[in-house]
């Protein structure tokens, strides 16, 4: 099955387009991740420590007198997040202990005597916990990219595992952006979302790079610039319905798949989308540049048209 077939399609010649909304994108991750450091982005409790009570009513309940019934009762860091599908709400505190969510169970009782409610789900993290899972995830993420790059860098070249990892690295920046511009929750199954994303966008760019490592030596009177985007043009097919099959079952679970993964699945759909752009224009070109620089020829800007050999030029 194939959606588009025969394309000849200029992607190393619009590499630095893609090298400009690349940078502005990874300028904005890198933004989110010193927020994160710091706790002034949108912590989960999985990395600030605190308590998470869901809560389902019997009817609607107004969220700012709840956060000033809650406020009053020395819970001074206080978000309560609206759940569509039933009057359903989520309050988080940054506060955690045995008593914390009998005490907030205890405050909508007292305060809203005719409005009965059923706790849902109820999460208690402490800060000590916390910490440590912000640092095993940082370490998480960076024993992968290091991991990613050595075994690029084994398989095919050093500028090869180069490439690999900005690529992975820009992918994991455009998710941190997209989640820190959207006030998303930073959470694990975010990172889990990330790290999933990060091997399917590795996945992604080996078919890439294994088509170019064949073309070197099955083409070898083309211009280094049309090899690499013939090259690319032709797994093009391939890398569409690969990204449009997980697309649609990401897709899914955003839909249909509830309100507890509805953050997880977005960040899913996000990474699909992005990982397949990064695959194309971001890790190929950085490889064709440290290719060109090693080489000492120059990368024309709108002419590496697939197939073109030197002497046709």
């Amino acid at each position: 099955m194939q959606l588009i077939s025969n394309t000849n399609i200029d992607f190393i010649g619009k590499r630095k387009v893609s090298f400009v909304i690349s940078t502005i994108i990874a300028i904005i991750g890198l933004i989110g991740i010193l927020q994160i450091a710091r706790n002034s982005a949108n912590m989960g409790i999985d990395f600030s420590g605190g308590t998470s009570v869901q809560l389902s009513f019997t009817h609607p309940i107004p969220q700012e007198k709840a956060r000033e019934l809650l406020s009053d009762h020395l819970f001074r860091e206080v978000n309560l997040q609206e759940i569509k599908g039933g009057n359903r709400i989520l309050v988080k505190v940054g506060k955690s202990g045995a008593d914390v969510s009998e005490t907030i169970t205890a405050v909508f009782k007292k305060e809203f005597p005719g409005n009965a409610f059923v706790v849902e789900s109820s999460t208690d993290v402490g800060p000590s916990i916390g910490n440590k899972l912000k640092t095993d995830t940082l370490k998480a993420v960076g024993l992968s990219m290091i991991g990613i790059i050595l075994y690029i860098a084994w398989r095919f070249d050093f500028k090869f595992g180069v490439g690999a990892i900005a690529a992975t690295l820009h992918d994991v920046l455009a998710m941190v952006a997209l989640f820190y511009l959207m006030n998303k929750e930073i959470n694990l199954l975010f990172i889990t979302a990330v790290l999933t994303i990060a091997g399917y966008s590795l996945t992604d760019t080996v078919v890439v790079f294994d088509r170019i490592r064949e073309n070197l030596h099955k083409y070898v009177d083309d211009t280094k610039e049309g090899l690499f985007n013939r090259s690319i043009n032709e797994v093009l097919p391939r890398t569409v319905i690969t990204s449009l099959t997980t697309f649609l079952a990401a897709i899914s679970l955003f839909l249909f798949g509830g309100e507890v993964i509805h953050d997880f699945a977005l960040a899913l759909v996000a990474g699909i989308v992005i990982a397949t752009y990064s695959s194309i224009f971001i890790a190929s070109p950085i490889v064709a540049v440290l290719e060109a620089r090693r080489g000492g020829w120059e990368l024309a800007d709108g002419d590496g048209l697939s197939g073109t050999s030197e002497e046709e030029l």
